[in-house]
């Protein structure tokens, strides 16, 4: 192969460690108590006008609005499906959708179409859907837009010239290899191209550190809607979140086991099948890979228990089964990547509307318990209620690094602000305008931040 096809691993061999060990000899470093590993020529597997790494709800709508606008586009997904949260993830329940159009609407028209989506016992629609329908919607959508899908990809390194991103390094089973871009975005939720590329970054609460506990998501059977129907709520039951919520949790103490998380939550799906959120796990990173197999081993545990728990007590809960554990565990904290504009708890507090509008959120302030010795449900940071609040376009453009944008949890914003932006609606609509931005920039040789904000029209 000619040399012009490959690129030199130089600018990055600072973030080898980072990556995974390459089939190479290796020397070893005493004095750093490590190994050195040796420079290398990568190849450049591919390339595109806009490269989307991620391919959960952020990064599906990044790839659909970037390839929609013309642009030659690569989605990226360390995974074996599209989707992120919502299939991996299992976390079959779309949050903050009912003002959204573009993309998020026709991912709710589509998977309603396919069958996907549930409704209530008199037929009121619920924003509850069927996991595997999503995971088909979403590559459809993609592939009937012209988006080059690639699954079973991990994001290793980032290569720069001066600042700007010019290609990520990839580990998969055809090995490490070189992607080419004009255009990035960085769609992972924990911001893991913006951290790669040199993007400083937040995470936790100011002045602790402290980050909100992840949850492993699980889905069951074996129980019939109309037997448990005190135990959930839908779009045509009465009651509020709370009665079902307690009623569930005293179920499970019952059985001889108090969910982690103070209020476990069914989801109906279909009349005998049934999204459970009954865990937390405390005090872990969501980019420490140790933190996560040790939370996502716990948590397992604790769902079987669960499960096997209510199931022992007999009555409506006698033939309750776990069908699945999601993939991977739900991360509701990761890096917060700094970009030309942080969006704030001010920002929520009074409403804040720009002229880049790119979203405008609707969530509460929801931070997750963040000391279980404390509390176990939701703690309370702010003694005001969120009013809608517009999201601008700066602050998914990278402060560092240049030719990035971010799109989902990991765009710039501080600790409060995230806990009510974090959620997949708003990260479907940041997702569409970063793909958008992307997809002008690439196409006329400029950076996303030269994009006049009146282009995205």
């Amino acid at each position: 192969m000619k040399r012009r096809d490959f690129i030199r691993f130089g600018s990055v061999a600072a973030l080898a460690p980072l990556a995974k060990s390459l089939d190479v000899q290796a020397e070893t470093v005493p004095a750093a108590g490590g190994v050195r590993e040796p420079a290398r020529d990568i190849p450049v597997a591919g390339n595109a006008d806009v490269v989307v790494c991620g391919g959960g709800p952020a990064g599906v709508a990044a790839a659909l609005a970037a390839a929609r606008k013309g642009a030659k586009t690569l989605l990226l997904e360390q995974h074996g499906c599209l989707g992120g949260i919502w299939t991996v993830g299992l976390l079959a329940y779309l949050l903050d959708v009912q003002n959204k159009s573009g993309i998020m609407a026709e991912i709710v028209k589509r998977t309603d179409s396919a069958g996907g989506r549930t409704y209530a016992p008199g037929g009121k629609p619920t924003e509850t859907y069927d996991v595997e329908v999503m995971k088909l919607v979403l590559e459809n959508l993609c592939q009937e837009a012209g988006v080059t899908l690639q699954l079973h990809t991990r994001i290793a390194a980032a290569v720069k010239t001066g600042s700007r991103l010019t290609h990520v390094i990839t580990e998969s089973k055809s090995g490490r290899e070189a992607i080419a871009g004009k255009a990035f975005v960085d769609a992972t939720g924990d911001g893991d191209l913006g951290a790669l590329a040199g993007c400083g970054f937040d995470f936790g609460e100011p002045g602790t550190g402290s980050a909100q506990p992840m949850s492993l998501i699980a889905l069951i059977t074996g129980i019939r809607a109309g037997d448990v129907r005190a135990f959930y709520r839908d779009a045509e039951n009465s009651q509020g979140w709370a009665a079902p919520k307690d009623a569930l949790r005293k179920a499970m103490e019952a059985g001889g086991h108090s969910p982690s998380y103070a209020m476990p939550s069914l989801f109906r799906v279909r009349d005998d099948l049934f999204m459970l959120m009954a865990n937390h796990e405390y005090g872990a990173c969501g980019f420490n890979v140790r933190d996560v197999t040790q939370a996502t081993l716990r948590a397992r545990r604790e769902l079987h228990a669960l499960v096997d728990g209510l199931r022992g007590t007999g009555g409506v809960w006698r033939n309750m089964r776990l069908v699945s554990t999601a993939e991977q565990i739900g991360v509701r904290e990761g890096r917060r990547l700094h970009g030309l504009y942080t969006v704030t708890a001010e920002d929520l507090r009074q409403g804040a509307r720009f002229e880049d509008a790119v979203c405008r959120a609707t969530f509460c302030v929801d931070v997750h318990a963040l000391d279980q010795n404390k509390n176990k449900a939701i703690d309370k940071k702010v003694a005001w209620r969120t009013k809608p609040y517009d999201i601008p376009l700066r602050a998914l453009i990278a402060r560092d690094v240049s030719g990035l944008m971010f799109a989902g949890r990991c765009i710039s914003g501080d600790f409060i602000a995230h806990s009510s932006y974090r959620v997949t609606g708003n990260s479907v609509a940041l997702g569409e305008a970063a793909g958008r931005v992307c997809a002008l920039a690439a196409l006329s040789g400029r950076l996303p931040a030269e994009i006049p904000f009146k282009d995205l029209a």
